[in-house]
């Protein structure tokens, strides 16, 4: 607070840091961590991994090592990420191209995701999402006065999408090309494409997310077991119809942290893509909406952010942080759609919760970013440079 003489006035001058957003991304990692280790002793042991907390000790190396990264990246100036765009969106697709060559990428559960690094694995799509939404934002900024045009503002754009699209759905990874699809197309529409390209955009995106999903059995199964899970409660609607029991069974305040009986090997994947469930059935409705108004808050923040960019004709940095937000809201809208039975299956961690070493140092990496553009805004705000 600076005293302005003369005027009898204080000026109250901004914080450094958003530090509600701070605290809020901290009581998501925390929550997250307590119930990863709730959600997963019973298959630590069965494994044959020897301890209780096998799955505790590693996600909690994750939440330390995205940590780290997110305060190393903090100090990146935006302005360097916008000049690196093109770098980093060329790291991520040869990172993606490494995945499907054999020997490299690392195959679970049929699909191919993961390159080995010895003691983790490396989830290559997990860091293209922030990737595109960088390249994206940086293409959008750099070709505004062409967004009109079909030619030089959407043609290059749809062909990068399809490029991105066809190493996901190789993998294939149909979830992580939903999700960075969306977020292309939002970026584009709030940096200020036509209408009428952007309507175009979108029926073509339909159309093919149609095509791909009557053209894969294992998608249809999924899609008809997603309408009705109790039609074949054994087969596939099996995970469904034991995360919605999960949900059943959770009430109002939950059957008390640890008390969960899904987790004991009915619910698949209850310490990853079904965390949500275990939340609902220890924690019950107020777990989840306690979960549902984090989110909400850091995703309202990503969008007011950027708009504070914007404001000040920062325009990249404005992309960026609304993409970050745009990312992080449907992949949690998917994730929690999921979990009670209003969407499709995908394979699709809860960010910043769920257990998974790249998915937290990913959500770790895009916070820091975000946290880094609402600092500048607040130097600028204070007069200083950056």
């Amino acid at each position: 607070m600076i005293y302005q003489y003369g005027t009898g006035k204080q000026k109250v001058l901004p914080a450094d840091f958003d530090q509600a957003l701070i605290w809020t991304a901290i009581l998501l990692l925390s929550l997250g961590l307590v119930m990863v280790y709730s959600a997963s002793i019973s298959i630590a042991e069965a494994e044959g991994s020897g301890y209780p907390a096998y799955f505790l000790i590693r996600h909690a190396a994750y939440v330390a090592a995205g940590l780290l990264v997110a305060v190393v990246a903090f100090q990146v100036p935006m302005e360097s990420w916008q000049k690196y765009s093109f770098q980093l969106f060329l790291l991520g697709g040869c990172l993606l191209a490494l995945v499907l060559v054999p020997g490299v990428g690392r195959e679970i559960n049929g699909s191919r995701r993961w390159i080995s690094l010895l003691v983790v694995n490396l989830q290559p799509s997990e860091f293209m999402k922030l990737f595109m939404v960088i390249y994206v934002a940086n293409y959008t900024v750099r070709k505004s006065a062409f967004l009109g045009s079909f030619r030089k503002g959407f043609l290059p754009m749809l062909i990068i999408t399809l490029i991105v699209g066809a190493l996901l759905l190789l993998e294939p990874d149909f979830g992580a090309f939903v999700v960075i699809t969306t977020v292309m197309m939002a970026i584009l529409f709030l940096g200020g494409m036509d209408l009428k390209l952007f309507a175009g955009l979108i029926g073509f995106l339909i159309v093919g997310l149609l095509a791909l999903v009557w053209n894969a059995p294992y998608r249809m199964q999924r899609f008809f077991g997603f309408l009705d899970p109790w039609d074949d409660p054994y087969g596939k609607g099996y995970q469904l119809s034991h995360a919605l029991i999960a949900f059943g069974r959770g009430e109002w305040l939950g059957v008390g942290l640890g008390g969960s009986v899904e987790k004991l090997f009915y619910l698949p994947e209850a310490h990853t893509d079904f965390l949500l469930a275990v939340v609902a059935e220890e924690l019950g409705f107020v777990g989840v909406l306690i979960v549902l108004a984090l989110f909400s808050w850091v995703i309202a923040r990503a969008f007011i952010i950027g708009r504070q960019s914007a404001v000040r004709g920062r325009y990249f940095p404005a992309l960026v942080a609304q993409g970050i937000g745009v990312w992080l809201g449907v992949q949690t809208f998917i994730n929690m759609g999921v979990n009670m039975g209003v969407l499709p299956p995908k394979g699709l961690t809860l960010p910043l919760m769920s257990f998974g070493g790249s998915s937290i140092v990913a959500s770790c990496l895009s916070l820091a970013v975000l946290l880094r553009a609402d600092w500048e805004n607040r130097q600028l705000a204070r007069g200083y440079r950056i």
